[in-house]
């Protein structure tokens, strides 16, 4: 290989390790946030638990059952510890997205123009709110709407019947509100998404009103899907997303109004720019 060859490979290497050791500032930066955020729950495990719990004792509220005690259990004697292990895995990752979202944006931004990270900024931002939003949906009404929906399936054991009492275990209990919170966040962020892919092009709101009625097929199977088999949280799930499509076709719309007025007064300025160099450039003429 020559010198000259040689001198090539080392200048276009030399960006890609620059870029490969800021990934790994980044990712150590990430790591590091969701470490400590997961220790922090780790430590008021049991704590968040209870806080968890509270919807179920809202549901029981609204079942009657007052004078039923809210009881949940665990059958192996290392559930609850990989349960509060879970848990804190999820509450680190809640609370260090904005320092891992802010270590993406500090990675890509440099590659971006300014107009395009103006434009990425305000999605960055409203992704977490929709989807504390979406959660927060979940804790105050559809957590207590499931658990009441199977409480009401509870035989009192009267008239001969058997005695027949729901008694959760604590990690199928994480597991249903850790799904649904999941779940509705995910779905919460169909705006952001569908803003961006039309912001670049990818999506009209033409199209996303023709596929209006295959939409609200698909909402009703991916909520069967990622939800427990019960209507409740199924249809809980399935109006929302029809409601976030309908937005999304009016934020679709609103990218696509805005783009055309910036389109326009571009044209406007280069015209004028145009007639101004054909003015100076007939004045000696004269």
């Amino acid at each position: 290989m020559s010198t000259n060859d040689q001198d090539e490979v080392d200048k276009s290497s030399a960006p890609l390790i620059e870029h490969l050791i800021e990934l790994r500032s980044r990712l150590m930066w990430s790591l590091g946030g969701f470490f400590i955020a997961f220790l922090v729950c780790f430590f008021f495990a049991k704590q968040l638990f209870n806080l968890l719990v509270i919807p179920f004792q809202w549901a029981v509220s609204w079942a009657d059952l007052a004078n039923q005690k809210v009881e949940l259990i665990y059958t192996a004697p290392q559930e609850f510890f990989f349960t509060q292990i879970k848990l804190a895995m999820f509450g680190g990752l809640v609370i260090a997205f904005p320092v891992i979202a802010a270590q993406i944006y500090k990675f890509v931004a440099p590659g971006l123009y300014k107009n395009e990270r103006s434009a990425f900024l305000p999605f960055l931002i409203a992704s977490p709110i929709l989807f504390l939003t979406g959660a927060a949906l979940v804790y105050f009404f559809f957590t207590p709407m499931v658990m009441w929906f199977f409480l009401a399936m509870q035989q009192t054991g009267a008239d001969g019947e058997v005695e027949i009492s729901l008694l959760p275990k604590v990690s199928e209990y994480l597991s249903l509100i850790m799904t649904l919170i999941f779940s509705f966040g995910l779905v919460f962020q169909l705006p952001v998404v569908t803003t961006l892919m039309a912001r670049v092009g990818l999506l009209s709101s033409e199209a996303l009103a023709d596929k209006r009625k295959w939409a609200i097929v698909i909402a009703f199977v991916v909520a069967a899907v990622l939800t427990p088999p019960d209507p409740v949280s199924q249809i809980g799930l399935a109006v929302p997303t029809i409601i976030l499509y309908e937005v999304s076709i009016w934020a679709a719309r609103w990218v696509e109004r805005k783009r055309e007025a910036e389109r326009l007064a571009r044209e406007k300025e280069e015209a004028a720019d145009a007639a101004s160099t054909a003015d100076s450039g007939a004045s000696p003429a004269e």
